[in-house]
């Protein structure tokens, strides 16, 4: 029996492959393969100019959203987030409707992705990590475009450039780039340095157990008075901090606006020396006094 199906089986493949094998079976095959060719070779063509055009009308979409955004006064970095999101969606979709196009049916390629989305979701489980991450960002705001934060777990910082889908961009102070994802921003502690609209500033300054204290204050204050940029309606503070070894260290405290912050501490710091210098109050080094027993 099971020889008898064995060759039943054989004998109709050898007669399909002879009727293939046929010179006029043949001879139509070959002679339909170059209408066959052109007809791919325009679905290509078309493919091809379709999706330039695509992609000319993602960019009018892209540039349509950010307007839409920036005339409702949104932020910068959700106008950035809620770009590159439509971004990456339009070509998706783009590219479904090119697969179409071709014969794949994008209901069964949405299907595919649906049974394989565990798997797809343990491949890019950072990414969606970072993806969770920018939305809490968008939506709880811990700092946003133009703030200078501090990643505490890595000790990154600088001002926030660029708010994108996975990562934030952060520029430093020497012009250098930093990309961090959105993840590690939303699950870690951050410090937001310039959230606030001022911010307190403090030089601490020695000066000798000889010189004059009271003197050494108030020449001290007097720069904090005399400077413009210190906020004359905070708090501006000079006091004894510590008695140390070789001098008696104090603390010059006022605040300062944002902008106006580093200029000022840097400034501040040069005029108390030459302050000090001026009045005559000695800032001592570190040094060590060493005494002689004669009798030993």
């Amino acid at each position: 029996m099971g020889n008898w199906f064995y060759f039943a089986m054989t004998s109709n493949v050898m007669e399909e492959v002879e009727e293939v094998l046929k010179p006029g079976v043949l001879k139509g095959l070959f002679a339909s393969l170059p209408d066959k060719a052109l007809q791919l070779g325009i679905r290509v063509l078309l493919a091809v100019i379709f999706f330039l055009i695509g992609t000319q009308l993602i960019k009018l979409i892209r540039k349509i959203i950010r307007k839409s955004m920036k005339r409702a006064n949104a932020e910068t970095g959700a106008v950035q987030f809620v770009d590159s999101f439509a971004k990456a969606a339009l070509y998706v979709l783009l590219v479904l409707t090119l697969a179409s196009s071709f014969g794949v049916d994008a209901a069964s390629i949405v299907a595919l992705l649906g049974s394989a989305g565990v798997a797809i979701g343990l491949a890019i489980q950072g990414s969606l990590s970072n993806l969770a991450g920018g939305v809490l960002i968008l939506i709880l705001k811990p700092f946003k475009v133009g703030d200078y934060i501090i990643e505490s777990s890595t000790g990154k910082e600088g001002n926030v450039t660029e708010i994108q889908i996975f990562y934030t961009k952060l520029l430093t102070y020497d012009n250098q780039t930093i990309i961090l994802p959105n993840g590690n921003l939303a699950n870690n502690s951050l410090v937001n340095v310039t959230a606030q609209e001022s911010r307190r500033m403090e030089v601490n300054v020695s000066v000798s157990y000889k010189s004059d204290l009271k003197l050494a204050k108030e020449t001290l204050m007097e720069v904090l008075a005399n400077d413009a940029a210190v906020l004359k309606d905070k708090e501006m503070l000079v006091y004894v901090s510590e008695l140390g070894g070789s001098a008696v260290e104090l603390v010059v405290r006022c605040w300062f606006r944002q902008e106006d912050y580093w200029a000022g501490k840097w400034r501040v710091t040069e005029n108390c020396k030459l302050s000090l210098d001026a009045a005559g109050v000695e800032i001592p080094f570190n040094q060590l006094d060493v005494h002689f027993d004669r009798e030993s």
